[in-house]
């Protein structure tokens, strides 16, 4: 096992941990990392590894939220479990349509879409709609004060998907919408949602991205769509993962050394732990804070991958 190898992986699994959760795309920082810090292995376990490393993040999603996911809690009565296994029926149903999509398209997807132009074009083009839809609910929420004379927090204009609520004084950070919590998202939102996590197939979009910006679309507070982002999260890295190591070891033919086995490991330990800490922080920023700051951050982003790309073209 070589120390600089690991000191890599573990420089890997610091920017996985950090990129796969905020909506900024873990895919756009990888292939920078890439073209500066490359492991000495073989291309298909590179392929795999960059796929199979999400389950260190994901496991830190399993141990925050262990309680409200899990069934089987002995301090949840009747109605708990029946609403904990109802979140899990959302959370399957908004998996499906990337799933049926994402699983024959994807190695087309590998093939023609991994290249700088279009996780560059992605980073901008959604950093803008970011922007865009922040300002658009912070002009919803001014005029319901002004116009309306209410307290806002029920449906925004255009959510057609949203269950009407009853109003909710908005956070410091003006963060509404009818749907408060992620026990009352309707199962038609929760489609809608799955929906827009079809777009993050494209790379350079952000999984976590297209999420929330289905959720604020179709009525959500910005800490729901967060939160249902990172339970949608489960299943699809798993299955992400799965799919990659039954490539790699079937139809790649590869092997697991002590080296790769060092490699894996170290990197998803380093994802793990600070998937932990990024989590965290987002749900306590959401609160107070818009997405502005991570549209104007993918934006240059996209111009820096951009640019770095067609320079050495």
């Amino acid at each position: 096992m070589n120390p600089i190898e690991l000191l890599k992986s573990a420089f890997l699994g610091l920017v996985e941990g950090i990129t796969e959760w905020l909506p900024i795309s873990s895919t756009g920082h990888m292939i920078l990392v890439d073209e500066f810090i490359k492991l000495n292995v073989s291309e298909e376990f590179m392929n795999m590894f960059l796929v199979v490393i999400q389950l260190g993040a994901i496991l830190a999603v399993c141990v925050l939220f262990f309680h409200e996911l899990n069934p089987f809690s002995p301090s949840k009565g009747r109605e708990g479990r029946r609403a904990t296994w109802s979140l899990w029926g959302k959370i399957v149903l908004a998996c499906l349509p990337a799933a049926l999509i994402g699983i024959p398209l994807d190695d087309f997807m590998e093939e023609h879409l991994y290249n700088s132009v279009v996780v560059a074009a992605a980073l901008i083009v959604y950093g803008i709609a970011f922007i865009v839809i922040e300002m658009w609910r912070k002009r919803v929420l001014a005029r319901r004060v002004e116009e309306e004379g209410v307290v806002p927090g029920s449906r925004p204009a255009g959510t057609h998907f949203a269950r009407p609520a009853e109003a909710v004084e908005p956070t410091e950070g003006g963060d509404f919408g009818a749907i408060t919590r992620v026990e009352d998202l309707p199962l038609k939102t929760a489609l809608g949602i799955g929906c827009f996590q079809v777009l993050s197939l494209i790379p350079g979009t952000s999984r976590s991205g297209s999420t929330i910006i289905g959720g604020l679309l179709l009525g959500c507070t910005r800490s729901v769509a967060s939160k249902f982002t990172f339970f949608l999260a489960i299943p699809v890295m798993f299955g992400a993962s799965a799919l990659k190591l039954v490539k790699y070891v079937v139809l790649d033919g590869g092997t697991f050394g002590t080296n790769e086995l060092a490699i894996m490991g170290v990197g998803c330990l380093v994802a793990f732990v600070v998937s932990l800490l990024a989590i965290k922080w987002l749900m306590n920023f959401v609160r107070k804070h818009t997405f502005i700051a991570f549209g104007v951050y993918r934006i240059v982003l996209g111009v820096v991958v951009l640019a770095y790309f067609l320079l050495l073209a």
